[in-house]
């Protein structure tokens, strides 16, 4: 797993602005439902939107919710990413709610992922069977359960989520904080033992700092997300001015 994958994060319902980020070279997009205003029928639009360029879809869900889970996935995404997966009973919960019997408990529905119900069969034997489970690293106690945590068969793998883990350290929005530093290069000694998606959210507009999580070792990397690309584009311009 040495390939890079770039992705983005989209914060808005607006169909024109996902459909701009699919013209260029991410890899996927993830919706994000955790920290935005984008309810279940946003998502059966931006879902739509982005693998009709054939792009993944991720969902980023508020939380850790069997409900939450198997609505996202019944509309269709092709991974799901957790929020605050801090030990293996949190990833186990997850790992529940993603897949069938007999791996998990996740309820049958007849939706979009599954073709209205005249796919189930294709559904239920191959494409469910791909869903990636992204367990979102932002808390030090994740970081201290890691090797536990990346143990799980089921586990695609880990995004670190910097603004939370820099909170979870007293250090909130300190990015550059040698705390946080410290825990980032604990996050990457333990992942790089296992052949799984290692990642993180790089946020600033900064092409540069995506080059170093490469250079790191990072395989699953979101960069930026829908509207700090377009504010910064602005502001960028404005101070030319």
């Amino acid at each position: 797993m040495n390939k890079s994958s770039l992705g983005s994060w989209i914060t808005t319902n607006n169909i024109s602005v996902v459909e701009t980020m699919c013209k260029f070279s991410f890899e996927w997009l993830c919706v994000d439902m955790e920290h935005t205003a984008i309810d279940y029928n946003d998502l059966l639009k931006l879902i739509s939107t982005i693998q009709a360029y054939n792009k993944k879809a991720y969902v980023r869900v508020g939380s850790n919710d069997p409900l939450i889970i198997k609505r996202a996935l019944d509309i269709g995404a092709d991974g799901i990413i957790v929020p605050m997966i801090n030990n293996v009973d949190d990833a186990l919960k997850a790992i529940k709610s993603i897949y069938y019997p007999p791996i998990g408990e996740r309820g049958v529905g007849l939706f979009r992922a599954q073709g209205y119900g005249f796919d189930f069969e294709d559904y239920r034997d191959i494409k469910s069977k791909k869903i990636e489970f992204i367990a979102q690293i932002e808390h030090f106690e994740a970081v201290n359960n890691l090797d536990s945590i990346l143990s799980l068969n089921h586990l695609s793998g880990t995004i670190i989520g910097p603004y939370d883990m820099s909170s979870s350290i007293g250090r909130t929005g300190e990015l550059d904080c040698k705390e946080l530093k410290d825990l980032v290069k604990k996050y990457e000694k333990i992942s790089k033992k296992y052949d799984k998606k290692m990642g993180y959210h790089v946020v600033p507009i900064d092409y540069k700092r995506v080059k170093q999580k490469v250079k790191a070792g990072y395989n699953f990397i979101a960069f930026g997300f829908d509207l700090h690309f377009l504010g910064s584009a602005i502001k960028n311009q404005l101070n030319k001015l």
